[in-house]
Parts: C-alpha cells; structure tokens; sequence
C-alpha cells in the first residue's frame, strides 16, 4: 500500500492536531469539569444523570451489556485465529484477524497500563461533584494521602474504539466500506464514552485520550508491522491446457 502525503495527512496529522487540542484545553480551560457539570450532574439531586433511575441505561445497558458485547467479539475474533491453523480454507483470514487482534491489545494494553500509572481520580470521587476528594489534574503533584486512583484514560470507551482496525482492513483493500466502518467505530466509542460519563465514572478528555491512544496503536501496527499488507495475498492457481493432439 503506498503511504502518501494525503494517507499520513488523514491518519495522523489532522487526528493528532484534533486530539492535541482537546487534551490542551481540557487541562488549561477546565473544559472536563464544566461539560459534566453542565449536562450529566444535577447540582440539586447531587447525583449523575446515570445513576438512579438512569442507571439500566448507563451501567446495565451501556455499560454491562454494551461491554459483554465487545468481549464476546473479542473471544469469537480469538477463536477464529486459532481455528485459521486447523481448517484449510480459513487459512486467509488468519492475517486479518492477527491484525486485528495485535491492534487490540496494544491499544488497549496501553490503556490499562496508564490507568495504573496516572493516578487520577473518577469525577463522581470529586467534592464537587458529591464526592470527597480534591480535582487533581493530569500534570499536577498528587498528594501522597490520596488514596490511589485508577480513571484516566477511559477503559469502556476504548473497548468501544477497539473496533478502528475495521476501518484499516477495508482501507487496505480499497473497501467502500470503509467510511462507514469507522464511523462504527466512533459511534460505539462515543455511546461509551457518553454512558461512563453520565455515570460519572470519566471526564471527555479521559474518552478522548482512549480515542487516540487505540487509533494510533492501529495506525503503528498498520504502518510498521504490516506495512499496509493486512490481507493474505491472493493465491492463483494456473490452469495448465492440454495439448492439442499431436499428427501422426
């Protein structure tokens, strides 16, 4: 596949001068904590929008549901690998499939790994936001009393956006599709992302930065390790016609 300026013009400059700018002002505007009290907080009720009588949308639809959904997907996507060195003619797919599933896990590998590391706090933990302990943000000095904290970036949203490498499989072989498989996967990305933070559970910024980390990850795998080749070249079988009879 051939990477020309309008491919790294589309898949990386635009998507991380887009990601830049959000991460930017939600630390410096306080864009985070003004979107969630705006819409998915009620001040008077001191609760989220997801939780009480929202919560079959948000945790047990969105949330649950929504998540079973993913891993179920991602247990057939496994299995199918495994079965693609037993069975002959899935023998094609097995390319794909390892494509897909090597972007997943680094995607949301790194995802996990961040979680661990970052030690910021989910917003429904906030004081102002019914909870009891201070907004400390992402490049600030947490103080060593807080107990740890495991909500940045968002975990449900980018099992959501672990669908992007169904848009790099159809961009690879030139598919019609794929506009809309990524805007599946945006959509199921955003529809988490909207659900955790009616909960309370994530600020847009934590959503944002799973958006980017599991786009990037498809892009590197794409890019590096596959070098655009994400399907198995097609074997051709020459068909060999007889001689014609010979005089005698």
């Amino acid at each position: 596949m051939n990477f020309d300026r309008q491919f790294w013009l589309s898949h990386a400059f635009w998507p991380l001068l887009l990601f830049l700018l959000i991460a930017v002002a939600a630390v410096v505007t306080g864009l985070d904590r003004n979107l969630e009290q705006s819409w998915a907080f009620d001040p008077i009720a001191r609760h989220f929008v997801g939780e009480g009588a929202g919560s079959w949308w948000a945790r047990s639809l969105i949330h649950d549901a929504g998540g079973a959904v993913i891993r179920g997907l991602g247990l057939l996507m496994l299995l199918a690998w495994v079965a693609t060195f037993f069975f002959e003619p899935l023998r094609r797919w097995r390319r794909p499939v390892g494509f897909a599933i090597l972007c997943v896990a680094l995607g949301a590998g790194t995802v996990g790994l961040l979680k661990q590391a970052t030690n910021i706090a989910c917003p429904r933990a906030l004081t102002e936001f019914g909870g009891d302990r201070p907004y400390v943000g992402l490049l600030d000095a947490r103080p060593a009393t807080l107990p740890r904290a495991r909500c940045f970036p968002g975990g449900h949203s980018s099992s959501g956006f672990a669908l992007f490498p169904m848009y790099f499989l159809c961009i690879a072989r030139d598919c019609r599709r794929a506009r809309r498989a990524l805007l599946l996967a945006l959509g199921v990305g955003a529809l988490f992302a909207f659900g955790q933070e009616a909960r309370g559970a994530h600020f847009l910024s934590h959503d944002i930065w799973s958006a980017a980390i599991m786009w990037f990850a498809c892009l590197g795998v794409f890019v590096i390790g596959y070098r655009g080749e994400v399907w198995e070249p097609e074997r051709r079988t020459c068909r060999v016609d007889p001689l014609p009879d010979q005089p005698t």
